[in-house]
């Protein structure tokens, strides 16, 4: 795997998005790999628990917008085609990791942006650093973040996540720990051990009961959840067609400020 390192120590997979000079933005590529990587530690009898975290200063920028902006470059019918394909890989791949039978600790070091927030959001529970920061910003790039805002709403009500989602602001790791997004917040050089932890302590009942318990949480509770997710990816994915953002994507680019049509 190109984009995605795996390590194994004892019980623990540690999965590690490494694509750190475009903060680990979600390329095909990447998304490939991930699910190819999650596939593997579910096959590993050995691991009981998975740590996905990121390399370098983000654990995940989000969609890759360069890819966005090739896409965009295609003629009109192939073009759509294409963010429909996107958009229904990251679909599957939040869905893989709902549905794991194993717990998933997100070790959040940094920045998780959109689709990297929804990521982070996937995973069982949370450890961040104090310089750790969550966004929902995809309406200021002309976007249209389905994905990111179902999760929010899933695992911190509809409230937060219009507050969220609509502002765009940034959400720091204290304000993330008192909405119980984040379970524990550490720094960063305890980060993994921190979030290790955490996955041992989440792993030491019985496998049936855990990936039972998992269901419940994911798929019984969660069960519009799925649905959502699936809706969510084509409104994403068609969204992506627009005028509107055509020039966000752009203006994320360049670096300046959007001049919505």
């Amino acid at each position: 795997m190109q984009h995605v390192e795996v390590k194994v120590h004892g019980e623990v997979a540690t999965l590690l998005l490494d694509r750190p000079a475009v903060h680990n933005s979600l390329s095909p590529g990447l998304l490939s790999d991930l699910q190819l990587a999650f596939s593997d530690v579910h096959q590993e009898k050995r691991v009981r628990a998975v740590v996905l975290t990121g390399a370098g200063e983000s654990f995940c920028s989000g969609i890759d917008i360069k890819t966005l902006q090739e896409i965009g470059k295609l003629d009109d019918t192939d073009s759509m085609a294409q963010c429909h394909q996107y958009w229904r890989q990251w679909a599957e791949t939040v869905e893989q990791i709902l549905r794991f039978p194993k717990p998933i600790i997100a070790a959040v070091d940094g920045a998780a942006i959109g689709a990297g927030l929804a990521l982070a959001l996937s995973a069982d529970l949370i450890v961040a650093t104090p310089r750790a920061t969550f966004t929902a910003a995809a309406p200021h790039r002309g976007l249209v973040g389905g994905i990111t805002t179902a999760l929010l709403a899933f695992r911190a009500g509809g409230s937060l996540a219009a507050r969220w989602t609509l502002t765009g602001e940034a959400m720091t790791c204290d304000q993330a720990l008192h909405h119980g997004l984040v379970a524990d917040s550490v720094s960063s050089d305890q980060i993994w051990v921190a979030a290790t932890n955490w996955a041992a302590r989440c792993s030491v009942g019985s496998r049936q009961s855990i990936q039972a318990t998992k269901r419940i949480l994911n798929e019984t509770v969660g069960e519009d959840l799925l649905s959502q997710i699936a809706a969510a990816s084509a409104d994403s994915a068609t969204a992506c067609s627009t005028e509107a953002a055509g020039e966000g994507i752009d203006a994320f680019l360049e670096k300046r400020d959007p001049r919505w049509p």
